[in-house]
């Protein structure tokens, strides 16, 4: 007896059966635009300078940065996550929240522009404000002080706050640091502030455009003592749970194609949103495969968002959110 053939090729037959029978979508609702600002570039006017090893992505001074803004507010993307390269770094990263850091100044600023239609993140890690590039405050001996460290993210934090950022997004990878975060900003009564936690951030070599970026590579050793390996499948799960104890309201993944499964495995676990960062490697290898005409940089880069959203993100931070749509 033959039997029939089952025609998967029927669900193919056109764009419009296609798309009519897609379960996956991605929408500028899914999108969150990383901001570099620089207090080095001049204030007056637009200034704003290319990363040379991401085609594509600038370094912007105040100005700059409130036009890409108002770029985004028009394209429906939800919103922005900041990153600040200060004047001047010391041991400790004093610059970053004291007045007039620019990081809360620019906050301040988009929040009377825009108000409630952008969701302002401020990434909060010492690494862009230390001059020796650690994600946190040194022991005479070169380790990273963890606990001395909590303290300045809480006060991080609540400079945050004060300047009206939305969401606080602790990147250092620090025992504790979500709840030292939480409760300085119940203490000052920033409740609705919420936290963004990078609960499960790899010590990854995709991060290398990032750091030419921020200007916030080590001076020496690595970030392995603090970050995850990613030689441990069972962490990830873990990591999240204990910020979720600790009072986190979002949950992210990095880097976020590598790491598909872990975005699922999270997905599977937690009843919490998720965000995957697809960060700077990803993006870089995808802009300069393109220019060297390996493949279509634009469909690259759209197959790898709907790959990241299918495995179960909720948002991605990605630096093409405004190119997409």
């Amino acid at each position: 007896m033959l039997y029939p053939i089952t025609r998967m090729r029927r669900y193919r037959t056109s764009e419009a059966m296609r798309r009519l029978t897609s379960d996956i979508e991605l929408l500028p609702n899914d999108l969150v635009l990383p901001l570099f600002l620089d207090e080095n570039l001049p204030e007056d006017g637009l200034h704003a300078r290319e990363v040379n090893s991401m085609p594509g992505v600038f370094v912007h001074n105040i100005s700059s940065a409130l036009m890409i803004a108002e770029n985004a507010v028009q394209k429906k993307i939800p919103a922005v996550i900041l990153f600040g390269i200060p004047r001047q770094k010391d041991e400790i990263g004093s610059t970053g929240d004291v007045e007039p850091a620019i990081v809360p100044k620019f906050a301040t600023l988009l929040k009377k522009r825009f108000g409630k239609s952008l969701l302002v993140i401020a990434d909060l890690c010492l690494c862009e404000y230390t001059s020796h590039g650690h994600c946190g405050i040194l022991t005479s001996h070169g380790d990273v002080d963890n606990d001395l460290t909590l303290q300045r993210l809480a006060n991080f934090a609540k400079v945050y706050a004060q300047a009206g950022i939305d969401v606080i997004a602790p990147s250092g990878m620090m025992d504790g640091m979500v709840a030292a975060i939480r409760s300085a900003l119940d203490k000052n009564e920033f409740q609705n502030v919420s936290i963004l936690s990078y609960s499960v951030k790899y010590a990854s070599a995709f991060y290398g455009p990032f750091r030419d970026a921020a200007q916030s590579a080590p001076s020496f050793g690595d970030r392995k003592g603090y970050q995850m390996p990613y030689t441990r499948s069972w962490e990830a799960v873990r990591e999240a749970e204990l910020d979720i104890q600790e009072g986190a309201d979002f949950l992210m993944v990095k880097p976020a194609l590598p790491y598909l499964d872990v975005i699922k495995d999270l997905k599977n676990h937690f009843s919490y949103p998720i965000f995957a960062y697809q960060v700077s490697g990803e993006y870089a290898m995808i802009q300069h495969g393109d220019r060297l005409q390996l493949f279509d940089g634009s469909a690259v880069m759209l197959e790898s968002l709907f790959a990241i959203k299918r495995a179960g993100a909720t948002a991605i931070i990605t630096y093409a959110a405004l190119d997409i749509f």
